[in-house]
């Protein structure tokens, strides 16, 4: 078996104008560094669109048609300060759903060891009925929803490395005791969320903040000390990564200083709890990174870790 890339070219099309961070050159920038000869092994997929149900597993069906309703023409549509549609919004979200629905059915089924979804836009931040953050629809919590109704996976558990915490996964399974939510992030920082007392109503929220100017050594810490222990302990029967990779030091929207090797090591750590608990069944998807050349190497060596396991 092999690792599987899934990408598509509407994620492109999403563009929420000049100057803004979440640009679709990052999308380029990641095909580009997984262009080099070492990832000539990669499976390569074009994600499907997604499904209405997918979503509605998470979302209510107001949120839904609201989101889609909202998706302009021509020009932009602002939703809050930080998050707007382009005419090509929709077709990405529908896109980077997909991604997310597709990768956990190829790994659920054994036809790949574990997948990359490099998609646009990102999802952590969406909550139930909330856009936010550059987020609409939250593509982990949709995969991993879809992993127990499609694929009954009983316990699944989201490690979220992203620089900024993930509110709208956490709101969403706040009250599930299904699902592990555990997330390193910088605090103080956007959205406001995660800290340690933050914890869910069946103590499945586990919240591992790190400081402004904290180093991959802080983060290795946080990992093994807290983040790692508890997704060993839930014994998943799949590990889903909020694949962040603005906690980078060239990172222009946070302050943390992790090199590439810190994510590198990271995705081992969780790679090794996956074979151990779930037959190394692993899903990562795509969320924030803005420094266009930190990002494509951030990613080589995430993606390098993926295909060490093959």
């Amino acid at each position: 078996m092999s690792t599987l890339y899934l990408t598509h070219p509407s994620g492109i099309g999403h563009d929420m104008g000049y100057g803004h961070p979440e640009q679709p050159k990052r999308l380029v920038a990641i095909e580009e560094a997984l262009s080099a000869e070492k990832f000539q092994s990669l499976i390569r997929e074009a994600a499907p669109r997604g499904t209405s149900a997918d979503i509605l597993r998470v979302h209510p069906e107001a949120y839904l048609r609201a989101i889609e309703e909202a998706a302009p023409t021509d020009g932009l549509v602002q939703l809050d300060g930080d998050t707007a549609m382009s005419p090509g919004t929709w077709e990405a979200c529908m896109h980077a759903v997909g991604a997310a629905s597709q990768a956990v059915d190829e790994v659920m089924a054994g036809k790949i060891a574990n997948a990359f979804v490099a998609m646009r836009p990102p999802g952590h931040h969406a909550e139930t009925a909330t856009p936010m953050g550059f987020c609409f629809f939250n593509n982990v919590a949709i995969a991993a929803r879809r992993s127990r109704a499609v694929h009954g996976a009983e316990r699944v558990a989201i490690m979220d490395f992203d620089v900024h915490h993930g509110n709208g996964t956490q709101e969403i399974f706040w009250n599930d005791p299904s699902v592990l939510y555990t997330s390193t992030h910088q605090m103080p920082l956007y959205p406001g969320t995660g800290a340690k007392s933050e914890t869910g109503a069946h103590d499945t929220i586990v919240n591992a903040p790190l400081r402004a100017g904290d180093d991959g050594e802080r983060f290795r810490e946080a990992m093994t000390d807290v983040v790692l222990k508890r997704i060993d302990a839930f014994s998943p029967d799949l590990v889903i990564i909020s694949a962040g990779f603005d906690a980078h030091r060239k990172d222009p929207l946070a302050q943390l200083g992790l090199i590439e090797e810190d994510f590198a090591w990271a995705t081992r750590q969780l790679l090794d709890i996956a074979e151990r608990r779930c037959k190394g069944r692993l899903v990562s998807v795509l969320e924030g990174g803005y420094n266009l050349d930190a990002l494509g190497k951030s990613v080589a060596a995430h993606v390098s870790a993926l295909m060490e396991r093959v």
